[in-house]
């Protein structure tokens, strides 16, 4: 954990996520409080010891606080005694993404991006719906992970994806003229919107479970209800509603995966692929990553149990890609 010494005494403190918190009876019987708490650096088991539970003196998973306290050893590992907490308080002056596990940029500024290429859209209707679908969702998608577990499950991780395979869309459509870039995108945009109704989640942008609907429907059957309901309520026509619906519905592929219909057109096709493709890549590289160079991962369930490879190359520039128009 990243906490701070003080002075020369033993104590140390610091922002932290409470990730699991329990409370405790002693064998004396007094009340004591059992948590996780976390970072970006890891987590640590801690303990606030003659815990007094006051309204203003409760903590709940996922709150985000300001603790005190001292590292004690304990059954060969080390534990945390916690001397003070608080909530974070805005005089604090800190940034919740450095405390949590977030996505690589801030959600203003993806959110930036992907209204920008919104606003470019050439056809009416989709720009109208993709744009009411954003501001309905908008302070939420600030912050609102992908998942629960596995790929962009960080703060941010649902826009992180996103916008991931919008940049992804638009090399795929400089190299195949044929595809609709408007349809494409409209799509990519709102495949996962329902995910913020699939889960609950807080501001820490962590989900912490799914809810009754999540667990019955899914995102996929969620999100074409909410695009169809929205479209209706803003004039869009049945035609593009359908064409939209069937993007989210088939995203996942096949049966098997969660899709009720396999993607029946191009753009469809391509942003189940696109989906697949960045998801895989961002599972592949944070399981490489936890590995020394040389060295293999344990096997990874989500991509068919293999043990994957740190060949320790580094990122080497890569390539750009220009339209004919942007050179």
């Amino acid at each position: 954990m990243n906490f701070t010494p003080l002075g020369s005494t033993n104590s140390h403190e610091g922002y932290c996520l409470i990730k699991t918190v329990e409370k405790k009876l002693t064998a004396k019987g007094v009340p004591y409080l059992d948590m996780t708490l976390a970072d970006n650096s890891g987590e640590i088991n801690a303990k606030l010891w003659d815990y007094k539970e006051l309204p203003s003196n409760q903590f709940n998973a996922l709150d985000f606080v300001k603790v005190r306290g001292t590292y004690v050893p304990f059954n060969d590992t080390m534990q945390f005694r916690v001397e003070r907490i608080r909530g974070v308080i805005p005089e604090d002056n800190v940034a919740i993404e450095d405390y949590v596990p977030s996505a690589c940029l801030t959600g203003q500024v993806m959110l930036a991006e992907i209204e920008k290429i919104v606003a470019s859209f050439k056809d009416a209707e989709l720009k109208s719906l993709v744009g009411a679908v954003i501001e309905k969702y908008r302070e939420k998608l600030l912050y609102w992970p992908a998942a629960k577990n596995l790929h962009h499950a960080v703060r941010s991780g649902l826009l992180m994806h996103t916008l991931s395979i919008l940049r992804l869309a638009r090399g795929v459509c400089s190299i195949y003229r044929f595809v609709n870039y408007d349809l494409l995108c409209a799509g990519a945009i709102l495949h996962d919107i329902a995910k913020i109704d699939e889960m609950q989640a807080s501001a820490t942008g962590i989900a912490a479970e799914y809810t009754v609907k999540g667990n019955l429907l899914g995102h996929l059957v969620m999100g074409a209800i909410n695009i169809d309901r929205i479209g209706r309520e803003i004039g869009i026509s049945d035609e593009t509603l359908t064409l939209i619906e069937h993007m989210l519905i088939s995203h996942h592929g096949t049966p098997e995966f969660g899709a009720a219909k396999m993607p029946m057109f191009i753009e469809a096709e391509l942003l189940s692929q696109l989906d697949l493709m960045d998801a895989r890549l961002y599972e592949m590289h944070a399981a490489v990553e936890a590995v020394d160079e040389g060295a293999f991962t344990p096997r990874q369930w989500a991509l068919e149990n293999r043990n994957l490879y740190n060949h320790g190359k580094a990122y080497d520039g890569g390539v750009e890609l220009m339209n004919e128009e942007e050179k």
